[in-house]
Parts: structure tokens; C-alpha cells; sequence
């Protein structure tokens, strides 16, 4: 019962932080909104949404499927669990002293929208923020050297990638694709003009914050 409840609560992270990076217009949708004024169609609005979500998730699954590999070793689970906690505790510290955003984001054009999401998504540490919640999803999971080869335990793994990733990304576009029609359809420039909000302290913070839980969930 108590496995079930954790990886219950995991996987509502997993949603959560999607909802977070959806809303955030750090991850694009105000470039969905811009797309669609400028065209003067909706439809716009939503081949957008779906180029921002297709780089989103290769973001997500490039940083995470590197852990399938590392999980082979299951003896340095706890070493490897420490080791991500730590490195984003340490992007958060980074992102709290240095909230510029990447230069290089402002030289992908528009029409490459996935390929800017893929960039903003790694840039800001999207990816990242999903890793200790996966390695505790997988803890959930019996992954006990003993009792599985190495090659079901690695593909047992992966399927929980494509799915953190999946449900993530579907969570982040969902979230954020609402509030992109909202603007588009009611609210318009003078909302994205006058009403920017800035997340981006709060962004750095909630990474340590989902550092320090990790690592002491670990400990």
C-alpha cells in the first residue's frame, strides 16, 4: 500500500511539474499566441502548440533515457539517486544568481518553434527537474538485480521514460495550450504586453526545492 501511495504521489509530480512548465511562458506559449495573430488563423495556434510539445519531449527524453543505462548498475542506485539530486540543487542555485535568459534562443526563428522548445526546455532545466522524481518512480518498481537480467531491467526502465515524458509533455501542453487560446481568442496583445509574468525566480527555486526533497528522501 504504501509503494502504491508513493508512486501515486511521484506520478502527481510528474503532472504537477508539466502543469508548471505549461503555464510558464518561459516554455512558449506566448509564441503559440503570436503565431496565430500574425497568421490570423487558430489553427496556427495549435500547429504551434504542437511543434513547442514535440521539442519538449525529445528535451524531457534526452535527458532521461541516459539513466536506463546508468540503472543497469542497481547496486549504485543510491549513489546515482544522490548524484541527480545534486545536480539539480546545483542548477537551481545557478538559475537563483543568473536569471538571464540564453542568447542563443533569441537566433532560432520562429518557423523552428520545436527546435527552440527542445533549447529552452534543456536551457532552463526542464528535463532535469524530472529526473529524481523518475528514479523514484522506478524505485517503486521491482528492479532487484537478483531477481531480473540486466536487459529487462533497462527496458523496464525505458518504458517508464516514454511515459514520464509522455505524460508530462501532455500535461505541459494541455496547461499551457489553455492559456494560449484564452489570450488568443479573448485577451490578445495587450495582455502579453501588460500582463508578462516572470517565473523565473520561482523556476530556480522550485528546482531546489525538488533537489533537496530528493536528496533527502535518499539520506
Amino acid at each position: 500500500m504504501e509503494g502504491i501511495s508513493t508512486a501515486t504521489a511521484l506520478w502527481g509530480a510528474v503532472v504537477a511539474s508539466g502543469i508548471y512548465h505549461g503555464v510558464n511562458p518561459g516554455m512558449g506559449w506566448p509564441l503559440a499566441v503570436s503565431a496565430a495573430l500574425m497568421d490570423r488563423a487558430p489553427g496556427s495556434l495549435f500547429k504551434a502548440l504542437l511543434a513547442l510539445a514535440g521539442g519538449h519531449l525529445l528535451a524531457m527524453a534526452a535527458i532521461l533515457f541516459p539513466f536506463t543505462a546508468l540503472l543497469f548498475l542497481a547496486e549504485w542506485q543510491r549513489e546515482i539517486r544522490i548524484g541527480a539530486a545534486l545536480l539539480v540543487i546545483g542548477l537551481g542555485l545557478y538559475l537563483v544568481f543568473n536569471r538571464r535568459h540564453p542568447r542563443f534562443l533569441a537566433r532560432v526563428p520562429p518557423s523552428r518553434l520545436a527546435l527552440w522548445s527542445f533549447l529552452a526546455a534543456t536551457a532552463h532545466g526542464a528535463g532535469l527537474m524530472l529526473v529524481p522524481i523518475y528514479l523514484g518512480i522506478c524505485e517503486t518498481i521491482d528492479t532487484d538485480a537478483g531477481h531480473a537480467a540486466a536487459f529487462e531491467l533497462m527496458s523496464t526502465n525505458t518504458g517508464v521514460v516514454g511515459m514520464v515524458a509522455i505524460v508530462h509533455t501532455l500535461a505541459m501542453t494541455l496547461s499551457g495550450g489553455a492559456l494560449a487560446f484564452v489570450v488568443y481568442r479573448w485577451l490578445g496583445l495587450r495582455f502579453l504586453s501588460k500582463g508578462w509574468f516572470n517565473l523565473d525566480l520561482f523556476w530556480a527555486v522550485s528546482l531546489l526545492l525538488v533537489g533537496a526533497i530528493s536528496l533527502a528522501l535518499v539520506l
